[in-house]
């Protein structure tokens, strides 16, 4: 009887104290959240170094977003300086000294070696896809969901993405970015060695995205984000007519 008793008190503190897993949304709004996302407005500055078929070359960006918008302005080398992209959700325009209008380009186009133009903005996969929970798996001693995502419209950067988040962090750890069919395309891994202040919280932000051709691994980019700081921004700021002026 004793046993008994003892067994069924083991089996309701084991119920009690067990910890479900988190939602797929859950678990993709943190995550881009450190990646620029679901922010009332955020500034940072990054540095795109590509090798390409042996060749190397670097480019750098401001970039200001809120929300779903983002606007994003290059800084160097000199021939890109003034050169402007801007995201209002899912459309995307492009803009330089001496355009008279503003040309729409697809966020799946490539900005620089392994960067496509949807890689520079704030991430927002929680909206842009269906996510679930598939397994959870270890990647260099951490704990991680695995995550498949399917992309809800057909001008979002990616049409599917695998992706690794920190169990306890909900940081994102790493990806794989494919075609309609499955196929690997390219893989990234991120590194979280910024910080900003949110709500009164120091909380990590991204610092690198490294991103590598699943095919020819000597063609990589490397996404450096520095000076990260949440601020807000007016909606003007990502207003097509404006930027035009």
């Amino acid at each position: 009887m004793k046993t008994r008793l003892f067994f069924s008190i083991l089996c309701l503190v084991f119920a009690t104290t067990s910890v479900a897993a988190p939602s797929a949304d859950l678990l993709l709004k943190d995550s881009d959240r450190s990646r620029g996302g679901n922010l009332k407005g955020i500034t940072w500055d990054i540095e795109i170094k590509t090798e390409d078929d042996g060749e190397v070359n670097t480019r750098d960006f401001s970039v200001k977003a809120k929300g779903v918008d983002a606007l994003v302005e290059a800084t160097s080398p000199a021939r890109n300086k003034g050169e402007i992209f801007l995201f209002n959700d899912r459309a995307m325009w492009f803009l330089k000294p001496g355009l008279r209008k503003p040309v729409s380009i697809s966020a799946r186009q490539k900005l620089s070696g392994q960067a496509a133009n949807g890689d520079i903005a704030s991430t927002n996969y929680v909206g842009d896809y269906d996510g679930k929970i598939t397994k959870t798996e270890k990647i260099d001693g951490v704990d991680t969901y695995v995550l498949e995502l399917k992309a809800k419209a057909k001008n979002v950067t990616y049409d599917q993405i695998r992706y690794w988040i920190n169990s306890t962090s909900h940081l994102g750890v790493k990806a794989e970015f494919l075609t309609l069919q499955g196929m690997i395309l390219k893989r990234a891994t991120f590194e979280y060695n910024n910080h900003i202040n949110h709500e009164g919280q120091s909380i990590p932000f991204v610092s690198k995205m490294n991103i590598i051709d699943a095919k020819f691994s000597k063609n990589k980019s490397a996404i450096t984000y520095m000076n990260p700081k949440e601020e807000a921004h007016p909606a003007s700021l990502f207003n097509i007519n404006n930027v035009n002026r």
